[in-house]
């Protein structure tokens, strides 16, 4: 992914987990997590992904997940409504739930909670039903409107920059757990639902 954005965009600058950052002075970068879901990858289950972002200056404008196991791939992009293929079937589009109570709420582990993990379970203790399990794969669930929550800790900036333009070109928002901008600077902890009507209660109970 390196060579191929390199020489199609050679003043971009280029993120990822495992060689840093090249041209750290560039205002477009792109931010590359060839795997996304190290565990599931390993134990061969196919909720990992590849996660791609460009970002312009701190702000998510371009984001793919894709899941090569299973053929889908989820695109968004700023003004743009997200798309979405797969064999399976489905459109991209976050569903209508206003209500905490009837809404389905993820997250992969408990254990990347930490310290954080009695104000996660305020909010898991009001919602419908919970699932462990997805990293990135959960968001672009979120994004067909199957799951209407999810929150996280710990996520560093190539874990949810491409997350950002999927989840909201959607319909739905991502923020961190007090409602504000996600920030490559940020604390990790990361919010996503598909109801914007969820967030300011989700907050609510996080805070």
């Amino acid at each position: 992914m390196r060579a191929v954005l390199t020489e199609r965009f050679p003043d971009h600058g280029i993120l990822g987990e495992e060689f840093g950052l090249d041209r750290p002075d560039a205002r477009l970068r792109w931010v590359l997590d060839p795997i996304d879901g190290t565990r599931a990858f390993i134990t061969g289950r196919p909720t990992f992904g590849i996660l791609i972002a460009l970002l312009d200056g701190d702000t998510p404008v371009l984001g793919v997940i894709d899941q090569p196991v299973t053929g889908e791939r989820w695109v968004g992009a700023t003004g743009r409504a997200t798309t979405f293929r797969g064999p399976y079937g489905g459109r991209a589009g976050c569903r209508q739930c206003p209500s905490l109570a009837d809404a389905e709420l993820s997250c992969t582990s408990p254990e990347m909670l930490g310290a954080d993990q009695p104000r996660w379970q305020r909010l898991a203790g009001v919602v419908r039903r919970n699932y462990w399990g997805g990293d990135c794969y959960a968001h672009g669930l979120l994004a067909l409107g199957q799951i209407d929550v999810i929150a996280e800790s710990t996520m560093k900036l190539w874990d949810w920059a491409a997350l950002v333009p999927v989840v909201e070109g959607a319909g739905g928002r991502v923020t961190d757990w007090a409602g504000q901008t996600l920030r490559p600077d940020g604390d990790g902890r990361v919010l996503s639902v598909g109801d914007p009507a969820l967030l300011a209660k989700a907050v609510a109970l996080l805070g």
